[in-house]
């Protein structure tokens, strides 16, 4: 019971009421970015996928929490201890080791193979966008999140389908996301004004967009990179995805509360020129990274299954150390 109370705890609150908050003013330190790749590989957490009994036990039916607070527990979990089921909006349908598609990593044998059909609620299709997490298990494995201090940081390779294989809707089909918190002061009205402080969990992260030609009124379709969130907790296109294969996507986490996005085509390390973006996301001052996940996304209508998605060695670093 105690591993899903902290899995539970990791993945926090969804939804946050900005106009009942007040931010903790702290004085923001401009830091250099950390180019994600860096540090001490945090050997707890992340994957490599080649064990080739490598296994994920679905222990269906998955949540659908988020749409009919159906969260369907036991939830499924990979059988080495380190990923987990999204208890709001369920797992992946398919989850499955497979051979590394050419132009992988040097020496990579396994990766992981994602995709969905009923990303809603199972048989019931909501013909929407919907969308299914798998999340690392971060706080169970390091007993607790990671202070920004360390300067945590993620990477992750990725390899996109060519475009005419990518389910045909407009919208995000894929996204490389984490989970930060911070502290939130919350002030009462009245004849006597009260404060209280608290915990708020924030998901920024980098998604990756289709763009149908039927939407666009281009000649072609179309793919591209668009950042989650800016201070004002905006989305944006960030970069158009010129050519698909192997991209390698990360994110690190400064002291200074700051995330900063990176992305390159390729399988290559990342450096300071591949970075999109830095911010304080969704206008928060970050305070620890709780984990890292992914979501797989379709239109949830019952009979297209979404883009095949496969990921290798997803790796988190620390610059320092306790």
């Amino acid at each position: 019971m105690e591993i899903w109370k902290r899995r539970l705890a990791a993945a926090g609150p969804h939804c946050v009421l900005l106009c009942s908050l007040a931010f903790l003013a702290h004085p923001v330190i401009a830091v250099q970015p950390v180019i994600p790749g860096t540090g001490i590989q945090v050997e707890q957490v992340g994957d490599d996928f080649e064990d080739p009994e490598w296994r994920w036990n679905h222990n269906w039916p998955k949540s659908s929490q988020n749409l009919d607070d159906n969260s369907n527990m036991p939830a499924g979990d990979s059988e080495n201890g380190r990923w987990y089921e999204g208890i709001k909006r369920g797992h992946p349908d398919y989850i499955k080791r497979v051979s590394t598609p050419p132009g992988g990593l040097d020496g990579s044998t396994g990766s992981l193979l994602l995709r969905s059909l009923y990303t809603g609620i199972p048989y019931s299709p909501s013909r929407e966008q919907q969308q299914d997490d798998l999340i690392c298990d971060v706080m169970s494995n390091l007993d607790g999140a990671i202070p920004v201090g360390q300067a945590p940081n993620m990477v992750v390779r990725v390899f996109l389908p060519p475009v005419d294989k990518w389910e045909n809707r407009s919208g995000c089909h894929f996204a490389f996301r984490c989970a930060l918190d911070t502290t939130v002061r919350e002030v009462s009205r009245g004849w006597f004004a009260t404060e209280s402080y608290r915990r708020e969990v924030f998901y920024p992260g980098i998604f990756i967009d289709f763009e149908a030609r039927e939407d666009t009124g281009r000649d072609y379709d179309s793919a591209a990179i668009r950042i989650r969130g800016d201070g004002s907790g905006n989305d944006y296109k960030a970069r158009e995805i010129a050519v698909t294969g192997w991209w390698t996507l990360g994110l690190s986490v400064t002291g200074d509360g700051m995330l900063h996005y990176y992305a390159r085509p390729g399988v290559e390390n990342l450096t300071a020129k591949d970075r999109l973006a830095s911010h304080l996301a969704e206008g928060y001052r970050a305070e620890r990274l709780r984990t890292f996940f992914f979501n797989v996304c379709n239109g949830d209508d019952g009979k297209t299954w979404s883009t095949e998605w496969i990921i290798d060695d997803p790796t988190v670093y620390v610059v320092k150390t306790q």
